[in-house]
């Protein structure tokens, strides 16, 4: 099984994702962030975080051009085994590099690379 890949603040959204995640924000006054889940069949799951690493929205799941998520999605929610890549895209100002860290490991936890 192929581990997502690490987290990084230089973590590039893509394009079809920047309005969604402005969206999030714009409906998540105490949002500081969002996390981007991307899975393997091409369906991302994103929600809002706060300055404490608690959720400050709604688990969003989408799929780009299509009506609505793919088949496994549906069965089973975007399984974790199935995440190519998840990580937090900031808002400006970003916090310091310590609540930044603080937060990732809340929210999506540290990954060992033995």
């Amino acid at each position: 099984m192929k581990q997502p890949t690490k987290p990084t603040s230089q973590q590039v959204t893509e394009k079809s994702e920047e309005a969604m995640i402005e969206g999030i924000l714009e409906g998540s006054p105490d949002g500081i962030g969002v996390v981007v889940v991307r899975l393997d069949c091409g369906c991302r799951k994103m929600a809002a975080v706060d300055k404490n690493g608690e959720p400050a929205s709604k688990v969003i799941m989408y799929r780009d051009s299509a009506l609505s998520i793919c088949d496994k999605c549906q069965k089973d929610n975007g399984a974790f085994a199935r995440v190519t890549v998840e990580f937090i895209h900031w808002m400006k100002p970003e916090p310091d590099e310590t609540t930044r860290q603080t937060i990732e490991a809340k929210v999506i936890g540290i990954r060992t690379t033995h």
